[in-house]
């Protein structure tokens, strides 16, 4: 294996990290806000799609 192969998968390993990280702290928020059965289903969807939410609220901050 070259060392431009070694580099290229190596680097990808710190989005998973951080994706990871922000899951469970996704599914610990959205699971201590819900209140039924329902409510923690969507929230742990919700934990799944955390990036999403981030973008469209700093996407919405931006345009005012």
């Amino acid at each position: 294996m070259s060392n431009e192969q070694r580099r290229r998968t190596t680097a990808s390993g710190g989005g998973s990290a951080l994706y990871g990280l922000g899951f469970i702290g996704a599914f610990v928020w959205c699971w201590q806000q819900a209140s039924g059965f329902g409510e923690h289903i969507v929230g742990v969807l919700k934990a799944f799609v955390w990036p999403a939410f981030l973008v469209y609220d700093a996407f919405k901050a931006l345009n005012g």
